[in-house]
């Protein structure tokens, strides 16, 4: 039998022990987090937090390792079965992704879910990111990017202050499928357009409307804007210009010089994500200051 002083002995040293080895502690697992919107997305995998991704929706786009995540469909038509099936603790998506049951569904499961309004303007991007940084648990890196754009986007905005010439008439024409339609007000390409210190050529009305001749002779645009996937979906540039409505602007007479049309991919210009100073930025030097 051992003595008491052994005994001791072993207390002492078990206790000396347990102060020069830490006690593991089981860790909570990161938050599983689907996204449904592009700018969303992109917010993700800036903060770094991509391994906590686990969905994303088919508007979600850039960066390239953003194609090869799980897809949960398109964003106005959303199953919460396809959802539940990926575990997500967090779903962040865009104000008008659905249908609202489906979100009623998932909140039921125990799923948060933040939804996040379009207001095409900064605010927006701002929003996204507390919004996802929230969801990772990642609040204080979203508040260090947040920052940084922060800045970014003071010296865009400087630059499209600073500029004193007259800011040119911009159609955006949007052809992804279908028939060619063109952007009034109350969209994410007239928020750019005017951010970037440039004219919506038309107004009067909110949202899209066919591209017609009429349109094209009461909006006379300098300068026609569209994406790169419109252009793709059309067949090019030269068959694009090939359209009779385009031959009433004075976009089409300028056509030569190679200024009047301006495209941007989709996303980037409409997603309303972290890169938006730079493509704000850009926009406002190819339609401004061309």
């Amino acid at each position: 039998m051992l003595s008491r002083l052994s005994v001791s002995r072993r207390a002492l040293l078990g206790a000396a022990a347990a102060s020069a080895w830490p006690i593991a502690r089981a860790q909570t697992p990161a938050p599983r987090l689907v996204t449904v919107g592009g700018g969303i997305t992109e917010v993700v995998y800036a903060l770094g937090a991509q391994a906590q991704l686990v969905g994303t929706d088919t508007t979600s786009l850039y960066p390239p390792a953003a194609l090869s995540t799980p897809k949960v469909g398109y964003m106005r038509q959303l199953s919460a079965e396809g959802l539940l099936s990926l575990r997500p603790d967090a779903v962040v998506a865009a104000g008008d992704a659905g249908p609202p049951v489906v979100l009623d569904q998932l909140r039921s499961a125990g799923v948060a879910v933040s939804l996040i309004p379009a207001s095409h303007d900064w605010a927006e991007v701002q929003h996204k990111l507390r919004a996802v940084g929230q969801a990772t648990g990642r609040v204080d890196a979203a508040r260090a990017l947040m920052a940084r754009l922060d800045a970014q986007w003071d010296a865009t905005q400087a630059r499209v202050r600073a500029f004193s010439g007259k800011p040119p008439r911009v159609l955006f024409v949007l052809a992804h499928s279908g028939s060619p339609t063109v952007s009034g007000e109350a969209t994410a390409a007239h928020a750019m357009i005017s951010l970037a210190g440039a004219h919506n050529a038309l107004s009067g009305f909110k949202g899209y409307r066919p591209m017609t001749a009429e349109a094209m002779a009461a909006a006379a645009p300098d300068v026609i804007l569209t994406s790169s996937q419109s252009i793709e979906a059309m067949g090019g540039t030269a068959v694009f210009w090939q359209r009779p409505e385009l031959a009433l602007t004075p976009a089409w007479q300028a056509r030569a010089s190679g200024r009047s049309l301006v495209t941007i991919d989709a996303l980037a210009l409409l997603g309303f994500g972290p890169r938006l100073p730079a493509v704000v930025g850009e926009l406002h030097d190819r339609l401004v200051r061309a």
